[in-house]
């Protein structure tokens, strides 16, 4: 089979599982129904897998065909945008970029950021999720994770650090009032709730400095394990117990009297912000602007 037939297959494919039928696909390239129906057909033989469950009415990927479509599409994907690179000239940020970050950081620090860049470029695409967990941006076709924390496993990976935040140890006053007053050090805690965040089935550990004034990790009691920043304050203001959130959550709260902050002395730790994306020998100027920006805004202080 000649290439140039074997990249219409996997070009008809992608368009196939985007689109969601056969038919919605052969009207978006312009061809039969039935030509679409033979591509994928002749796809599946050559590949000698199934990649699509049919029925009357829809079709859906396969296990096999979700895991070609992920690397399909990012390749196709890729061609798109660099051709559209060398069309305006290698310097405008165009395309579509896709950027995972953590929930309540990227909805109210990040995402505000990137709205006025696309103001500024608007050739410039989106796909924007927010995921806690730590994921693969290679498997899962993500050009630019946001993280807190440096990545454990950083092969075929580049990280750059933007920012970084205070962890505050946070309760409203009415909850230490009710508690007899704020605890005096990191032991007082089991005496007190602590609404603890809760990521991939596991309560989260706190960080604070031990006696040599070296950072630590602790795990504080979990009275309430909650999978998200929001959440974890919106209990806090609620008088639910003692939390640690990033500096840029508590803020306002803090400013407002609505929490204070304890156990000030050892609860100074920083946690870093970075910008992680897949090794490539060349960075397209969607993705070298985007991160450009970000180191901007981390130098100004406007991550933190």
């Amino acid at each position: 089979m000649a290439q140039t037939e074997q990249f219409t297959g996997v070009a008809i494919f992608v368009a196939a599982a985007r689109a969601g039928s056969f038919t919605a696909a052969a009207e978006r390239l312009g061809i039969t129904k039935s030509a679409v129906g033979k591509s994928i057909a002749r796809l599946e033989q050559r590949l000698s897998i199934k990649l699509f469950h049919r029925t009357t009415r829809k079709i859906a990927l396969t296990v096999d065909g979700a895991a070609y479509f992920a690397s399909c599409a990012t390749a196709l994907d890729g061609i798109a945008d660099a051709e559209l690179a060398l069309q305006n000239g290698h310097q405008t940020p165009s395309g579509r970029l896709r950027i995972d970050m953590p929930a309540a950081f990227g909805r109210g620090v990040i995402l505000p950021i990137l709205a006025e860049l696309t103001q500024a470029y608007p050739a410039l695409t989106l796909t924007l999720t927010f995921t806690d967990n730590l994921i693969d941006p290679i498997e899962e076709g993500i050009d630019l994770l946001i993280r807190f924390g440096a990545i454990k496993d950083s092969s075929g990976l580049v990280a750059k650090l933007l920012s970084s935040q205070r962890q505050l140890i946070c309760a409203s006053p009415h909850y230490l009032a009710r508690k007899g007053g704020a605890p005096q050090s990191i032991a007082d805690l089991d005496r007190y709730d602590c609404i603890v965040g809760y990521r991939r089935n596991t309560p989260m550990t706190w960080s604070a400095m031990d006696d040599h004034g070296q950072p630590m990790r602790f795990a504080p009691p979990s009275t309430y394990e909650v999978g998200d920043g929001d959440a974890v304050l919106a209990m806090a203001l609620a008088g639910c117990g003692i939390c640690q959130l990033p500096s840029f959550l508590v803020r306002e709260p803090l400013r407002s009297g609505a929490l204070v902050s304890v156990l000030d002395a050892v609860s100074t730790c920083q946690t870093e912000i970075y910008a992680v994306w897949p090794q490539t020998r060349h960075l397209l100027p969607k993705l070298r602007c985007v991160i450009d920006v970000l180191e901007m805004k981390g130098r100004d202080g406007l991550l933190s």
